[in-house]
């Protein structure tokens, strides 16, 4: 019975790493800004941390439903 909240949250939080680590990654390749106005290391650096982040806690999360 609580595993499906888990399952969802875990699903949610892949996709959402996934699709940010995605799009860090095209933006990197086309030498574009992740960010306007900030760094584009900071920028790229915390955007990759935050996928990875998400990526991290979504995997968590399924290991437990």
């Amino acid at each position: 019975m609580e595993s499906g909240p888990a399952i969802f949250a875990g699903t949610a939080f892949v996709l959402f790493g996934a699709a940010l680590l995605l799009w860090t990654a095209v933006r990197l390749r086309l030498r574009a800004p992740v960010a306007d106005g900030v760094s584009p290391v900071a920028s790229a650096a915390l955007s990759l941390l935050f996928a990875v982040a998400s990526l991290g806690g979504g995997i968590w999360c399924l290991g437990y439903a």
